[in-house]
This record gives C-alpha cells, sequence and structure tokens, in this order.
C-alpha cells in the first residue's frame, strides 16, 4: 500500500492492527493497541503519549464501525464493542465521526502577512482590497480582521508573496460548506449539508475525522460460515499495482467465496441510461445528467433540488452488480470494495449490498492475513465487465460508455464535471435554473479525476489512471477508454 503521509501511515497501522485481531478471534488485544502503537519512551506526535494514545482508541473505535460521537461510557473497553458488531445489522448514521482528541482545533481560514513584507511604496495589497481592511503601519502590512471578508485579493495583488491565505484544511475542502467549528474550536460537521465525499477525511492533516469501517463486518461474515462474494469496483484495477487476476484470486484466498467485476454491471447501466437519454431527449428535455457518483447525488438531494429533474434514474453499477449477484446466490453476503466513501450510505439507502468495504481497509486485510497478492493463483470474476465498464473509474468514462451504446440515430453531446467545488455547485445551480448547459448528457464526478483520485484510494490518481487504461485495453475487446 503506497502512503501520502504519515497520517496515512497511521491509519493504515490501525486499520492492520485491529483486521489482525478479528482474524485471530483475539478481541482482548484490541484494547492493547494504542499501547503497542505507542509505547512508553517513544516520540508521540502530540502534546503527550497520553493524548496519541487517546486519539488512537478512538481511530480503533471507528475501524470498529462505531461512532466516537455515541460513547457513553469512556471506560467501555474495545473488546465489548467489537463483540457487538456480528449481532449489528444496520450502519450508524451518520458514518462520518469526529475524534474530538484528534482535532488541532485549527484557525479558521484566514489571510496573514508574513515577516516577508516589506512595506513597499507601491502597497497594492492596500489599494485593491475592496474593503479597504489593509492599512500600513511601522513599514508593514496590517489586516483589520473585523473588516476583513478573506477574499484574498491583497494575497494575489503582492508581488513579494508576503500576504498567504492560511486555510482551515478541512472546511476548505468541502465543497457544500458543510463543515465548521465548536465552541471550542474543534471541528464540526453539518450532517443535514454533509454529501459524504470524504473530501474533509482525507484533507485533514491530524487525522481527526474518520468514516465508521465495515471491516469488522466482513470479517465477522467470514467468520459466520456464509458465502461472501466481492464486487470489485473498476478503479481498483487502477489502484492495486497487481493484475486483476491476481487480485480475484487474493480475494478468495482472504475468504471471498467469488468476485464480480463493477463494471460488468456499469456496461448495464451505460446501455440504460443511453435508453434513457434518447426518451428524455425525444421529449424535449435539454439535458441528461448521469447519476453514478453517490456524493453529487446528495448533491442533488441537498443542495440542487431544482437539478433533480435532470438527474438519471438509472442505478448506478454498483447496485446493479449487486442485484446480478442477488440473483445468482440469493444467501450470499454482498461487499462492494471501492475507493469511495459515498458508496457507503448508497448500500444503506438502497439496501443492497450488505457492506462496503474501501481500497485501503482491503489492503490492511491483506497485510493482516500475509496475503501476497502475485503469488496467488489467478481467478476469473463470475462476471466480468467490458473495457468502457471499467472506464467508467476515470473523468470522462461515463458518458463516453453512455454515448457508445447509440451507434445510430442522434448521438449525446458529452460534457464531463470533472470534480465538484462550491463555484462548480454554483454553475450547476445555474444549468438547472436556464436549462442551458455545454452538452445534453453530463458526466458529474465528485472526484477530480473520477473514483480513481476517490478519498480511500492509496494510489497517486494520474498512475491509477495509466494502469487502468492499459488494463481495459488488456480485456477481452482491446478497445481503449
Amino acid at each position: 500500500m503506497r502512503l501520502h503521509n504519515e497520517s496515512d501511515r497511521v491509519k493504515r497501522e490501525v486499520l492492520v492492527h485491529v483486521a489482525r485481531a478479528l482474524f485471530a478471534r483475539d478481541l482482548a488485544s484490541l484494547d492493547r493497541i494504542p499501547l503497542a502503537m505507542r509505547p512508553r519512551n517513544q516520540r508521540f506526535s502530540r502534546c503527550c503519549i497520553h493524548k496519541d494514545r487517546a486519539a488512537l482508541r478512538y481511530r480503533v473505535m471507528a475501524a470498529l464501525g462505531f461512532r466516537v460521537e455515541d460513547e457513553t461510557d469512556e471506560l467501555k473497553p474495545l473488546a465489548a464493542y467489537a463483540a457487538e458488531v456480528p449481532a449489528r445489522t444496520r450502519m450508524p448514521e451518520p458514518f462520518i465521526t469526529v475524534l474530538s482528541e484528534g482535532c488541532s482545533a485549527c484557525l479558521e481560514s484566514q489571510t496573514t502577512v508574513t515577516n516577508l513584507c516589506r512595506g513597499c511604496l507601491a502597497r497594492p495589497c492596500e489599494t485593491n482590497c475592496p474593503k479597504k481592511a489593509v492599512r500600513i503601519e511601522h513599514g508593514r502590512a496590517v489586516i483589520d480582521r473585523a473588516t476583513c471578508v478573506n477574499c484574498g485579493i491583497c494575497a494575489k495583488a503582492c508581488s513579494f508573496h508576503a500576504i498567504v491565505q492560511v486555510p482551515l484544511a478541512c472546511a476548505d475542502a468541502c465543497p457544500v460548506d458543510a463543515v465548521g467549528k465548536t465552541e471550542d474550536g474543534r471541528v464540526a460537521i453539518d450532517h443535514d449539508k454533509c454529501i459524504r465525499c470524504g473530501r474533509c477525511q482525507s484533507a485533514c492533516p491530524f487525522g481527526a475525522i474518520m468514516a465508521c469501517s465495515q471491516l469488522a463486518d466482513v470479517i465477522a461474515a467470514f467468520q459466520s460460515g456464509r458465502r461472501v462474494v466481492a464486487l470489485v469496483a473498476p478503479a481498483l484495477a487502477g489502484i492495486f499495482p497487481n493484475p486483476p487476476e491476481k487480485l480475484n484470486g487474493a480475494l478468495r484466498t482472504l475468504g471471498f467465496a467469488a468476485v464480480y467485476d463493477v463494471a460488468a454491471g456499469a456496461d448495464e447501466t451505460a446501455r440504460r441510461e443511453a435508453v434513457e437519454w434518447a426518451e428524455r431527449n425525444e421529449a424535449g428535455e435539454p439535458f441528461l445528467a448521469t447519476s453514478c457518483c453517490p456524493a453529487w447525488v446528495q448533491t442533488v438531494k441537498r443542495h440542487l433540488p431544482a437539478f433533480a429533474a435532470h438527474l438519471s434514474h438509472t442505478p448506478s453499477p454498483m447496485r446493479l452488480t449487486a442485484e446480478m449477484a442477488r440473483a445468482e446466490d440469493p444467501e450470499a453476503v454482498l461487499v462492494f470494495i471501492g475507493p469511495c466513501a459515498a458508496k457507503r450510505m448508497e448500500a444503506v439507502d438502497a439496501g443492497l449490498p450488505h457492506h462496503v468495504l474501501t481500497a485501503e481497509e482491503l489492503g490492511a486485510m491483506f497485510i493482516a492475513r500475509e496475503i501476497d497478492v502475485d503469488a496467488c493463483e489467478d481467478l476469473l470474476p463470475s462476471r466480468r465487465g467490458s473495457p468502457r465498464g471499467f472506464g467508467f473509474a476515470v473523468s470522462g468514462g461515463v458518458a463516453s460508455a453512455v454515448a457508445a451504446q447509440r451507434p445510430e440515430g442522434p448521438a449525446p453531446t458529452l460534457h464531463a464535471v470533472n470534480g465538484l467545488s462550491t463555484k462548480m455547485i454554483k454553475i450547476l445551480a445555474a444549468y438547472a435554473k436556464t436549462g442551458k448547459a455545454p452538452g445534453n448528457l453530463l458526466e458529474v464526478m465528485c472526484c477530480e479525476g473520477g473514483c480513481v483520485a476517490g478519498p480511500c484510494s492509496f494510489e497517486d490518481p494520474a498512475r491509477a489512471t495509466s494502469r487502468l487504461r492499459q488494463r481495459a485495453v488488456d480485456l477481452p475487446g482491446n478497445r481503449s477508454l
């Protein structure tokens, strides 16, 4: 597993420790994970070793699938939480949790004058400020916090780059303004606004925001003796460095009874969405927007109600693949595996699949079980997708797959929205209001670059995209994305 930073390393280590304890049915060892990761006399990352251990305890709690906010007894052992997992029928909602002991209470996003300021003659910061919040005192620029609106114009105007905008990482990453602060300065998430995209989780440099994992639920399903079936997202062919057949074999070694390519569901989504587009186009509707991205669907529900009329009714590839698997194996426990944080909400809302694992969690399970993916026997999936189905994982892939389903008749004009932001949401709202858009088939992806850049990936998006494109070409059919 590739690591982007130290926070990623800690997250992976926690997941590995938890998976190892659960596979061994050694629940008592869960309570020793904070001590094992932060032994006495070892360098600590926060004010003291005890706060480090407290934050790690809550990380384990989230890895077991429990919200920190729901804790009623601070002395309740982690083993006791784990013992509740086999009987759990539903994930806690909302499943995004804030580790209060891990939050550093960062300052609000603000524009700041650094020591590089020379109090120059030009004073572009002062003259360009629309609120007259900047003045020169004692040879240096000073910002009046009472009148500053944090527009950043002064920072852009300064030729010395002496003024900088210091972001509140988690809040600035949120495209729907769902992240704020409590009275004591710690992060607070407005779950009525939250679209479950996971960007705040990725952006927080302290790792203080986590999604409640279903790793423990999947391991409990293995240990129950039931057949457990993996639904593998197309993005994993790019995220994991191993050939897909080897990855499928590793899943079998891990305990999965069968593997389905979600790209097969993507092919069906493309077929149905092409039919839907043709029907709506014939009826005179101005455009149709894809509905594969669950964070985008939540954005429409919570922030763009006027856009709902333009949203596709076609189920996502995950949904359709789960329905295929259920029809062929009605008693199986279905587990979707991908890099998306929002898929858990989609699964809960739809009732299928039963559980969702992230790419990070799967990688941790391989490490915990000491599975060498490349050494595993090749395994073909029960359902295999086409190259275009795999293309759903990259920006532009959904729209092009839908268009390819219409070799005859009018073809859609494509427009890919590559990543959601506050500005882009306003633009999409204008599309809905005016009925005018750059194309009549809009593909909207929350993550810039597509699913391969999801918050629960561990690979560089560009490298994952390149690898995915090559592997799609190598599939039967030999067509480029």
